[in-house]
């Protein structure tokens, strides 16, 4: 599941005939007052600047500002643009037009296995949590789609009168294609209003995750996941998921800034595990990494020379419980060759390697990584015998 941030969200709700605000999302102030000279909506209308990060609590942090003209808009997001919220950086701010209205609604849709469920309330913005007991639910059997006349009769149930109904009926059901058709695994409209200028509708916001495994069905998405550990990601780790993409199994990456023990574990538990344990031991873990579903040599080798490339790493944990089908020998062709590239390349001077793995061809795999041992690697390598966290206790004893 990718998150995506609201500018992209609102793009495809046009997409699918939801009604937004008009917007642009900007990283250079300056681009705001060339926008201002050919949008008569930006000079005319008022205007909400937000920043348009992964930031919780924008507003208190005053992320969010509203009811501004053209001038104070562009003061806004230089003040915006470049500030540090903890791990964060500012890069870019949504400026939308200020929609004039009365009531706020909620609608949100979720997949689950089973199918999906539809919640909506007349009773929405900020405080919809304090009236959740005013909220509907509809679920979606899969393979299912609901009528217009079913949609309104539920949106009546959740306080919605008359006409209003019918109408909020049709955009669940725009929403509902939406999220068919655009691999979403959830969508949240809070607040949907209307606008007095025109009585249409309008989403004021917009939250979205999507299948980012299927974005190869996608060829107008023209944009990227918001990274959910409070900052954007490296480079390192957008190389690595873009590889994650186009394979068969997976590689994972996630930076972790300050630690000096590397980690390139296998999957199924124990990429988790020996994390925990490394921590548990007052270790300091570099990265989190995992590689898993027999991928193809080639990416594990990718993930190992990004991993060998990490900063101020002692040691590298090659860790993993007993494969079942995972080719140890085959991943173990990949870690090597990324190994060898990478000490090539001047980086595992002074590292110490620990490999502990079973599985399919293991007795191949471990023998080839002692092999190492010959070409002046400092590794150590253990089988299905040695308890896994052993090796940790080893790396952080020696």
């Amino acid at each position: 599941m990718a998150k995506i941030l609201e500018g992209p969200a609102m793009k495809l709700f046009n997409k699918w005939g939801i009604p937004v605000p008009n917007y642009v999302v900007i990283m250079d102030p300056n681009r705001l007052e060339q926008l201002g000279e050919a949008n008569k909506w930006l000079r005319e209308s008022k205007l909400v600047v937000k920043a348009h990060e992964a930031i919780g609590g924008r507003f208190k942090l005053g992320l969010v500002k509203l009811g501004l003209n053209l001038d104070e808009a562009l003061k806004a997001a230089k003040e915006m643009i470049g500030r540090e919220i903890g791990t964060s950086v500012v890069r870019q701010v949504i400026v939308a037009e200020m929609l004039d209205h009365d009531e706020e609604y909620y609608i949100s849709i979720a997949g689950n296995r089973d199918g999906a469920e539809i919640l909506l309330s007349n009773k929405g913005g900020v405080d919809i949590e304090e009236h959740w007991d005013t909220v509907k639910r509809l679920f979606i059997p899969l393979d299912e789609t609901p009528s217009i006349e079913h949609i309104t009769e539920v949106a009546l149930e959740a306080g919605f009168i008359g006409e209003i109904a019918e109408r909020v009926a049709k955009i669940i059901s725009r929403l509902i294609l939406c999220f068919d058709v655009e691999d979403a695994q959830s969508i949240e409209i809070n607040p949907l209003v209307i606008r007095k200028s025109d009585m249409r509708f309008a989403a004021l916001d917009a939250v979205m995750n999507v299948d980012w495994d299927a974005r190869f069905r996608h060829a107008d998405w023209d944009f990227k996941p918001v990274s959910e550990i409070g900052r954007p990601f490296t480079e390192a780790e957008q190389q690595i998921m873009d590889i994650d993409a186009r394979i068969k199994g997976s590689v994972k990456l996630v930076e972790v800034p300050g630690g000096n023990i590397a980690l390139l574990t296998a999957g199924g538990g124990a990429s988790v595990f020996y994390s925990d344990a490394v921590v548990a031991r007052g270790g300091s873990i570099a990265n989190y990494a995992e590689y898993s579903g027999d991928p193809p040599d080639w990416a594990v080798e990718a993930l190992t020379e990004t991993i060998c490339m990490l900063p101020d790493i002692k040691h590298i944990i090659v860790g993993g419980a007993i494969a079942n089908f995972t080719d140890v020998k085959a991943t173990f062709n990949g870690i090597i060759n990324g190994f060898r590239e990478s000490k090539s390349k001047g980086y595992l001077e002074n590292v110490k390697i620990w490999v502990r793995r079973g599985g399919p061809n293991e007795n191949q795999g471990l023998a080839a990584m002692k092999k190492l041992q010959e070409e002046g690697f400092d590794i150590h390598v253990y089988d299905r015998s040695m308890p896994m966290t052993d090796i940790v206790d080893l790396a952080l004893n020696s």
